[in-house]
């Protein structure tokens, strides 16, 4: 029986960048003959106020904590078959631990990530701790490595500049999690945004967006989920905090997904990930033509894309104004999921990566 260590940034269950591209495959390991364990870099207390302003010396003790917890590892990692790492084995630094790893004990890494990682991005809430960033690293990290495992083609095309073993699988689904429930008929159009405190701001990109639908459309309301709200003096919007024991209810309230994004390069390496849910759902979405949303949505079929406010203003008109089209979207959009962004479409390869 193989056994892998998987190597993650967050504990287990708490973000969705691990929930959704591999923690929900563990699952189907037993049956694989996979053993695995999982040690995260930043402990529970720490994950919890870590995107928050503030707590600098507990976030420094946490980040230490994780440091030491890598270098202890070396004591067992002999026990493992391979070195599964998501985006970096320690949230600070070069690649250090990813050169021992592979140069020193020899082990076999697959390194998956689904974001432009080499690019600096540090959260508002972490600017003072920006100096402990290396973005640079990511090209070692895929160097050292034996498999690479990107989110989508820009990523991909990104590492094999330094390693020719590279496989693109996208940011999945579990569509049996994931299922469309029967709306509740009323007047009220209710148009949905899901996010965290680090993405808000793509939000407030279509703010003149949406203060003119809610003031041409007296029945449509904004919902925001996320951990943190964003104050908006444009237009009103009820703020729903994400947990994930609701998350599948929040969401289904929604009638039209939104997902904009600015046209940069760290937005061409995201996945594509709220539009995935949204239209898991049946949830009729529209996306910025950013990166992989282009290869996701197929304009007026499964989905729209809406590139400046014209376009999202009349796509979110005629989605508002026709039940039919939003139902019409919302079935292919789930179609698409099903046939190219699920599990059940993804789960072989992943499996036989890790295995062999």
């Amino acid at each position: 029986m193989a056994k892998i260590l998987f190597l993650t940034p967050y504990p287990t269950n708490s973000a969705p960048s691990q929930r959704f591209r591999f923690e929900q495959y563990f699952s189907f390991f037993k049956d694989e003959n996979i053993d695995y364990d999982t040690l995260s870099f930043l402990d529970e207390a720490t994950w919890k106020i870590f995107y928050q302003k503030g707590f600098l010396l507990k976030k420094t003790l946490g980040i230490l904590k994780g440091l030491l917890n890598r270098h202890l590892l070396l004591l067992k990692i002999h026990q493992y078959d391979k070195i599964f790492i998501h985006r970096e084995a320690a949230m600070v630094g070069p690649a250090y631990f990813e050169w021992i790893y592979s140069k020193l004990f020899k082990k076999e890494i697959i390194f998956d990530f689904d974001d432009a990682i080499w690019l600096k991005d540090v959260s508002n809430a972490n600017q003072n701790l920006s100096w402990l960033k290396f973005p640079d690293k990511t090209k070692s990290i895929i160097a050292y490595s034996k498999t690479i495992i990107a989110g989508n083609t820009f990523l991909s095309n990104y590492a094999k500049q330094f390693n020719a073993n590279v496989y693109v699988i996208p940011t999945t689904i579990d569509t049996n999690y994931h299922y469309p429930s029967k709306k509740t008929i009323s007047d009220t159009i209710k148009i949905g945004w899901t996010g965290s405190s680090t993405t808000n701001k793509h939000l407030e990109l279509i703010s003149d967006v949406l203060e003119h639908i809610t003031q041409t459309y007296s029945n449509v309301k904004i919902i925001m989920i996320s951990n943190q709200p964003i104050i908006s003096s444009k237009f009103k919007l009820k703020f729903v905090e994400w947990k994930q024991s609701s998350e599948i209810e929040d969401l289904s309230q929604i009638d039209i997904g939104i997902m904009p994004l600015p046209d940069n390069e760290w937005a061409k390496g995201k996945c594509g990930f709220k539009g995935l849910q949204y239209m898991a759902l049946e949830i009729p979405t529209i996306m910025s033509p950013v990166g992989v949303n282009t290869e996701i949505i197929e304009d007026g079929k499964n989905g729209f894309l809406a590139s400046n406010k014209n376009e999202w203003i009349s796509k979110l008109s005629a989605l508002i104004e026709s039940k039919e089209l939003r139902e019409e979207l919302g079935r292919n959009g789930r179609k698409t999921i099903e046939d190219n962004y699920s599990v059940n479409a993804h789960k072989d390869f992943l499996i036989s990566l890790i295995k062999h």
